[in-house]
């Protein structure tokens, strides 16, 4: 299941992320010569007649077009090759500048597309799910076993309208608010008998797993609501939109603050995953059934999209970095500076491998335990 999992995911997801390079190229002219699913040696492949060869190759984490004048997959421009004063030559090289920008961008913006597709199906299908009695459900309930909320001087029948001086609308709010901060010490603004209170508290650390044994470290406080019942609302395609471009945001910030957590110290770097975990994931979510393995998709294809806009020479948002620097500076970067940001930028890729991948190694094996 984790092997039949990870190609289902990846394999789909990195090909239709090469085929947003590859159509937005072939639209400016410029020509492809090899599409690969996979990198290393290739398995199997044709030609086509246009001159781009595709292919299959024996190990299944990525894939890349190459295209011509081009040194490798990463885009690195071959300096052997004399492209200046060839416009028209359908090198990619020589493109104009915003050309090379949108055939870059179109990958992770395709992953992007996907993840969008995807949620907004699943709005449109089953609905928004919606809080009916919004504004009970900041009233507090009940507390949990252990409640940091309560051992901070929160009652029943308080109601929450801040917290850390942000106005929250519903349980679901004040739940994002505190999910991801554990042992964090933050303030909550209660309505108590007409009065607003201020009661500081840090955030309770829980390490909650799933049915797989896959642990989450999560912030809580400890409370339940009084009131409000989620309802799922009918959403036309259209409107299913925009609600699922939201999700994707939402997402892309916890991804955000999960980086900046570890980068702080707040996180450990043992909770990245590498591909073996995601392999894993993969195999876990197909045996829940389809929608949650659609969901998982849809996840993956958005953290590829943003992976990929990282400013990191060698993937696409470090490309585009260049070219934003071409674009102020009305010259290309010098080839040397180049050369030395994408060594630097390859290097930094190759360890992060090493990391997520022993990482899964640790985790899926005993190892150290």
């Amino acid at each position: 299941m984790y092997f039949i999992g990870f190609l289902a995911v990846l394999g789909p997801l990195v090909t239709l992320h090469e085929l947003g390079h590859y159509l937005v190229g072939r639209w400016f002219g410029v020509k492809a010569e090899a599409f690969s699913v996979g990198f290393g040696s290739e398995i199997a492949g044709w030609t086509d007649k246009q001159g781009t060869r595709w292919k299959l190759s024996w190990l299944p984490l990525g894939g890349y077009v190459q295209f011509k004048g081009d040194m490798n997959p990463a885009s690195i421009p071959n300096a052997d090759a004399p492209l200046e004063g060839h416009a028209n030559d359908g090198s990619f090289q020589n493109a104009s500048l915003w050309k090379r920008a949108l055939i870059v961008a179109a990958g992770p913006v395709t992953n992007l597309i996907v993840a969008i597709a995807i949620f907004a199906a699943f709005f449109a299908i089953y609905g928004n799910p919606t809080i009916v009695g919004a504004d009970d459900s900041r009233t507090v309930g009940e507390f949990a076993e252990g409640s940091v909320a309560r051992d901070a001087g929160m009652q029943v029948g308080d109601t929450i309208i801040e917290v850390d001086g942000d106005t929250v609308a519903d349980f679901e709010e004040i739940r994002d608010q505190v999910l991801l901060y554990p042992d964090k010490e933050m303030v909550f603004t209660v309505l108590r008998d007409g009065d607003e209170i201020e009661i500081p508290l840090t955030t309770a650390r829980i390490e909650e797993p799933d049915g797989f044994g896959n642990v989450s470290v999560l912030g809580q406080i400890g409370v339940r609501p009084d009131g409000g019942r989620y309802e799922f609302e009918e959403v036309g395609v259209l409107g299913a939109i925009p609600l699922a471009a939201e999700q994707c945001w939402k997402i892309t910030g916890m991804m955000v603050t999960g980086i900046k957590q570890i980068l702080s110290g707040e996180r450990s770097i043992k909770e990245l995953g590498g591909p073996l975990k995601i392999a894993k994931y993969s195999g876990e979510q197909m045996s829940l059934g389809f929608l949650a393995f659609v969901n998982f998709a849809a996840l993956i294809s958005l953290n590829l999209a943003f992976i990929n806009f990282l400013p990191i020479p060698a993937l696409d948002g470090g490309h585009l970095a260049f070219y934003a620097a071409e674009a102020i500076r009305r010259k290309p970067v010098g080839p040397q500076a180049t050369e030395w940001a994408y060594r630097t930028g390859i290097a930094l890729v190759l360890l992060f491998m090493v990391v997520v991948t022993w990482n899964d190694i640790t985790g899926l094996l005993p190892i150290g335990s």
